[in-house]
Formats: structure tokens, C-alpha cells, sequence
């Protein structure tokens, strides 16, 4: 089954996602996936979660913590700010402390505090995910494709949600308990009900949140996760390892996308350097292993450009190399 096949039959798998280990050309087929979707008439967001991501660098347009940027019809991209979202995150601290005791200024060693929290590396990684819950469950467009983090960080990610979604859940417990105490506090001194729980709100809402962004993480009717491969000793290792791992997190893999192949037609040039010849046969070594490995779960075979993927036409090059003349649904 070819990839435009894939996205063919499979009409409700809404998001997507292409993972692998970093340098190996997520971000590009990231962005070529989101054009041949847009070019169908798709209303799509390429969105990114890796700090060291280059969708503005491939699009060659500024997007950075600028939100949604509209590139093209239908197509629209955002690499997301974290130390912005963090900021965010302070004020809203800063401004709750200072509403709930009254205070004008935040305490010299509580504002030391959320400095020194915010330094923490997991803030990153709760801003970002954050967001992605947002944008996720705005629903906005018709497909949203994640350009994840290497395979090591993305597996953190994707753990995220059942971390989260546990520790709600004990909060909103521990909440609901204190409420019930409250409320029958209230009656027996015949004071005025309590006005509703803005704390409680406010758990039951993020728990909502996360809760739809995991379970699209783990639907295979709605989600795609393709991993990216090139035909290389180490990469063929990890990238077995990591599938392994996805699927202990239930993470549907619907593919494998093998980049970088060095083109047949080289080898009938006079001139070709030894080296080449010999990395050409060592890429035809690995990619007989890759098929008995993963066989008719390769999708696509992407061969080595001569030039950067920047630019729309050549993301639109790359598109129709990966997906030919097929059409989405």
C-alpha cells in the first residue's frame, strides 16, 4: 500500500505524525505531507513541539511563537514558543497570588520561587504540552500534523498525558472531598451556600483537555504515526527499538518512510566515486533487511535530493515523490 493509499482509505485518521530519531527529515515530510493535503483542499496546520525544529527555515518564512501562520491556501503552520508560554504560566501565578490574599506586590522569596520553577526542564515540556492540548482541542482544521521531537523526548511526550491525566485526577478527587466538607460545614451553620468551586472548574477543564489530546494520541481511527528511516546500520536498530516502545504505549504505527535513497541511475555514470558506489551498495544491503523487516508496512521511498527541501517548490517535489498523483479523501 502506497502512502497517498494509506491517507485514502483511512479517512477519519485526522492526525498525524512522523517520528524518528532527529536529522533524518521529519520536519520536511512534515511539511510536504501538510502541502499535498492542503493541494486536496484540506484544511491543515503543520505544528511543531521541537525547540530545534525548522519549519521556518522550510517554509522560509518567519513563524515563531507568531501562532498559526497561514502559508498557503488551506496550509497553515506554528512552531510553538514554550519560554513564552512559560511567561505565561508566571503571570497567571503572580496574578492568583495577589487576587487571593490581597496583596500589591509578590513576596520577595515567592517570586524566587516561581523564577527558580520555571528554570525547571519539565516546565518546557509541560508549556509545549500544553499548547498542543489547546490547539488540539480547538479542532480548527481538518488535519493537524505533529512534527514530534527525536524518539527519545517524544516518548516523554506521549507518557505526558497518562502522567497528567493520574494527577488530576487525585487533585480533583482530593478537591471534591474538600468541597463536600465545605458544603456540609455550610449547612450546619446555616450560612449562605458556597458559590461554585473555581478551583474544581478549573481541574475538571485541564482533565478534560488532556483527556481528549491522550485519547487522540492512542486512536487508531483517528491518528497515523509514520516513522521515519534511513537505509543505515544504527538507524534500523533504534528505529526497531523505538516502534517496540510505541507500541507499549499503544501508539498505532501505520507505516515506515525510508529517506535519503541513493537514486539506481548513479551507478551508470562513469565518473562515480568509489565511496558512492560503496555506500550505494551498502543502502541496498539494509534496505533488502529493511523490507524483510517491515515489508509492506513501507510506504514510501524517498530518495537523496540534490538540494535542501526549502521553499514550496520544492516541498511540492518532495510531496509528489512521497505521494505521487494519489488523492486524500
Amino acid at each position: 500500500m502506497s502512502l497517498a493509499e494509506v491517507f485514502r482509505k483511512n479517512p477519519n485518521r485526522r492526525y498525524i505524525m512522523f517520528g524518528g530519531k532527529g536529522g533524518l527529515g521529519k520536519t520536511t515530510f512534515s511539511a510536504a505531507t501538510a502541502y499535498w493535503l492542503a493541494q486536496q483542499g484540506k484544511r491543515v496546520l503543520v505544528f511543531s513541539v521541537d525547540p530545534q525544529a525548522s519549519l521556518s527555515d522550510i517554509f522560509q518564512q518567519d513563524i515563531y511563537g507568531k501562532g498559526a501562520v497561514e502559508i498557503m491556501p488551506n496550509l497553515f503552520a506554528q512552531e510553538i514558543d514554550a519560554d513564552s508560554h512559560i511567561r505565561e504560566y508566571q503571570e497567571q501565578i503572580r496574578k492568583k497570588i495577589l487576587d487571593m490574599y490581597g496583596l500589591e506586590k509578590i513576596p520577595e522569596e515567592i517570586e524566587s520561587y516561581i523564577q527558580a520553577a520555571a528554570a525547571e526542564p519539565a516546565m518546557e515540556e509541560s508549556a509545549i504540552f500544553d499548547q498542543v492540548v489547546d490547539i488540539v482541542v480547538a479542532g480548527e482544521y481538518d488535519y493537524y500534523i505533529y512534527d514530534l521531537v527525536p524518539l527519545g523526548h517524544a516518548l516523554y511526550y506521549l507518557s505526558m498525558a497518562s502522567v497528567y491525566d493520574q494527577w488530576i485526577s487525585k487533585i480533583t478527587a482530593l478537591r471534591e472531598q474538600m468541597r463536600e466538607y465545605e458544603q456540609m460545614a455550610a449547612r450546619v451553620s446555616r450560612k449562605m451556600e458556597l458559590q461554585e468551586d473555581q478551583i474544581l472548574a478549573e481541574l475538571q477543564d485541564i482533565k478534560y483537555r488532556i483527556q481528549t489530546s491522550s485519547g487522540i494520541l492512542t486512536d487508531r481511527e483517528k491518528t497515523a504515526f509514520f516513522f521515519v528511516l534511513v537505509p543505515e546500520e544504527m538507524i534500523l536498530i533504534d528505529t526497531q527499538n523505538a516502534a517496540a516502545l510505541f507500541r507499549k504505549f499503544d501508539v498505532p504505527i501505520s507505516g515506515y518512510i525510508i529517506n535519503r535513497v541513493l537514486p539506481e541511475h548513479l551507478l551508470a555514470s562513469p565518473n562515480l566515486p568509489e565511496y558512492l558506489r560503496n555506500r550505494y551498495e551498502m543502502q541496498q544491503r539494509y534496505l533488502r533487511k529493511i523490507d524483510e523487516l517491515f515489508g509492506d508496512e513501507v510506504l514510501a521511498s524517498v530518495y537523496e535530493m540534490e538540494r535542501d527541501i526549502t521553499g514550496l517548490p520544492m516541498i511540492e517535489r518532495l510531496a509528489k515523490v512521497m505521494f505521487g498523483d494519489g488523492a486524500a479523501s
